[in-house]
């Protein structure tokens, strides 16, 4: 046999070319040994909390083979945790026991040779299916795969799938009408299929789910695994014509197994424990009501007359139900034919596994090129809110260059000049709230696909730098510019317009910097906002308008060192009133023939003087230190944000 290098999973010899879609994979047969897992909680009120740990699984065993193997049990009872950990997804703190791949260890890079779908949607709505795909295609198909062998391979999975019809049509989000709940369902398993996995799991497939859809969806995994392969999912309450789809279920409650084998068998191995399905009742929902003590299940006495099911006199005081259902399984033949099973297919077998490991199929620029490719695509096919902040844009810089129009030489045009200052640099940092969004919105597909090995954290953080934040915070600076300062008046130089626009733009990439700081690896954006908004007002304090920064108390003053408006304001104010004299226009009729040395006594009669009475060198390098001082900011923000995406919790 041969081992294809990128699977990791045994081929037939009829490989060809290397492509997925054209592999007969072996079925494979996954094993887990004696699964125990725990998490520490914490317990109490404030002030006398203490740490206790929970069993959320205790002694699992079990092997599922090729086909459609469902977990079932009511909520709560630990089955989304087991599947984790058979998909190696789960964070290994507290995980014991054994997981096997054919008798062998699960490979380093399992997470990203196997398929993964997750109960929430992760494609991205902006795109079409085709567009997912192709995403998907790139990124975990090495390059040695020609682009027409990948367009096959997505053509075929389309078929497959059903989705041909809706190929080029945008999945949809809550701006864009999209397509059907299956078909997106469907969707998210073909990002899964484009490698071909022998394994496939499957969290909750038929949540949000109507009854028809549901079925369609089974039907399709069950026409899968009529293929060879190994499909593994969690489910809740399927209806009956789902139910006997299954060809292993797998009962679980209270982190208890209380049945694992042929799925047609548990109705049996119920009615030999006391419990005898009414005829027309759904097997799924009877297993339920019988594991929640309902006080509907049906048992069958000795007699084998059938009466309602009194929980009281089937549980002793120091046993729960699941407890006894599950002692019950452990001394059953399924259990013991089970056990004898998994011996057998361990033996040999080297006890390592390595959770952490992550492979990826293509190198860092081929990773960069194509998720900055999407972010491009996601921002013209979401335009709302670009468009949205450039019509903003321009309104506001209307509106301030409407108020402040033509500012004169004079004290009244100085104070024009500094409150129009102060708007910008204001405005700047906060129309850079909305940056938050963008690792929040998407932090979900970020963790499915940097764990399923389509790219590097690094590729992805890049990418968003490159295709959303500096666009989204350039053309707006450049917009807000060039309507203010001529509406303004402002000195008629074509350095200092530039410089003007350098300054706002090193703001609001600081501010955005920051912005993302702060919400890298947060899930509510509500929380981000209001943290942004406080750092704002306090940083708004110190910009040097609202309090002389010469007078501020020493004990305090060193916050003006962490105030991004500060740092703009002080650059605009050295760029725009250098070498301006302020008493060449009289300010009142007393004044008005009054000459500069006179007015120099009771005013400041040049922008140098005002400069220096609010502690500012009016010198080049007065200028150039805000925007060193600023480009320091942005690069500690945009770390601290790399290293939060880097060591964000990406395993349940």
């Amino acid at each position: 046999m041969a081992q294809n290098p990128q699977v990791g999973i045994p081929m037939s010899e009829t490989s060809t070319n290397g492509i997925p879609g054209k592999k007969q994979m072996k079925a494979s047969t996954v094993t887990f040994h004696n699964i125990w897992y725990r998490v520490k909680t914490k317990s109490g009120f404030i002030g006398c909390r203490k740490t206790v740990e929970k069993d959320i699984l205790r002694d699992i065993n079990g092997i599922m083979r090729s086909g459609l193997n469902a977990i079932l049990g009511p909520t709560g009872c630990g089955k989304s945790s087991l599947l984790d950990i058979l998909a190696a997804r789960k964070d290994p703190h507290g995980l014991s026991g054994d997981v096997l791949i054919n008798g062998a260890p699960q490979p380093a890079n399992f997470k990203c040779i196997s398929g993964y779908v997750v109960q929430d949607d992760v494609v991205m709505g902006t795109l079409t299916v085709r567009e997912n795909f192709q995403f998907s295609a790139a990124l975990r198909l090495p390059k040695t795969v020609r682009e027409q062998e990948k367009e096959d391979r997505i053509n075929q999975i389309l078929k497959e799938l059903g989705l041909t019809k809706v190929a080029d049509s945008k999945v949809g989000t809550q701006f864009i009408r999209g397509i059907s709940g299956g078909e997106r369902k469907r969707t998210n398993i073909g990002m899964e299929l484009i490698t071909d996995p022998a394994i496939l799991f499957l969290d909750e497939p038929t949540t949000g789910l109507d009854a028809s859809t549901a079925n369609a969806v089974l039907l399709l995994l069950k026409r899968m695994a009529r293929q060879g392969k190994t499909i593994i999912f969690s489910i809740h309450q399927p209806r009956y014509s789902i139910f006997r789809l299954f060809d292993k279920l797998t009962l679980l409650a209270a982190g208890r197994m209380l049945y694992h084998g042929p799925a047609q068998n548990a109705i049996e191995f119920f009615k030999s424990s006391g419990y005898e399905c009414e005829p027309y009742n759904n097997p799924a929902d009877f297993f339920l009501d019988v594991i929640n003590g309902d006080s509907t299940a049906v048992a069958s006495n000795k007699t084998g007359e059938i009466e309602i099911d009194n929980i009281d006199e089937h549980i002793s005081r120091d046993q729960t139900l699941a407890e006894k259902l599950a002692e019950k399984y452990s001394s059953s033949t399924f259990y013991q034919e089970t056990k004898a099973e998994l011996e057998r297919l361990s033996l040999g077998s080297q006890r390592e596994t390595s959770f952490r490991e992550i492979t990826y199929s293509t190198p860092f620029f081929h990773q960069l090129k194509w998720v900055s490719k999407r972010t491009f695509k996601n921002l013209l096919g979401n335009p709302q809110a670009s468009i949205a902040q450039i019509c903003v844009t321009v309104f506001l810089a209307a509106v301030v260059g409407a108020i402040f129009f033509g500012v004169t030489n004079d004290t009244t045009g100085l104070q024009n000049r500094i409150g129009a200052m102060f708007f910008m640099t204001t405005n700047q940092c906060f129309s850079s709230i909305s940056a938050i969004e963008l690792f929040v919105v998407e932090k979900k597909i970020f963790i499915h696909e940097y764990i399923s090995g389509y790219y590097r954290i690094s590729a992805y953080f890049f990418s968003k730098l490159m295709a959303d934040l500096i666009p989204m915070r350039t053309l707006p600076s450049i917009i807000f510019t060039s309507i203010v300062y001529f509406m303004l008046g402002l000195k008629p130089t074509a350095e200092a317009f530039f410089i003007m626009m350098f300054t706002l733009m090193m703001v609001s990439y600081t501010a955005t910097s920051m912005a993302l700081a702060i919400a890298a690896g947060q899930s509510v954006v509500a929380v981000a906002n209001l943290l942004m908004t406080i750092a704002f007002v306090f940083m708004i304090i110190f910009s040097g308008l609202l309090v002389n920064l010469t007078s501020i108390l020493p004990w305090l003053a060193w916050l003006q060192y962490f105030s991004i408006p500060r740092y703009g304001m002080t650059a605009l104010q050295v760029n725009e009133l250098a070498d301006l004299n302020f008493c060449n226009v009289s300010m009142n009729e007393n004044w008005s023939n009054s000459n500069c040395t006179d007015l120099s006594k009771l005013q400041m009669c040049t922008g140098e003087q005002y400069l220096k009475s609010q502690g500012i060198e009016p010198t080049a390098w007065g200028l150039w230190q805000n925007h060193v001082a600023l480009a320091c900011m942005t690069v500690t923000f945009l770390t601290i944000s790399y290293m939060k995406l880097r060591f964000m919790k990406k395993f349940s």
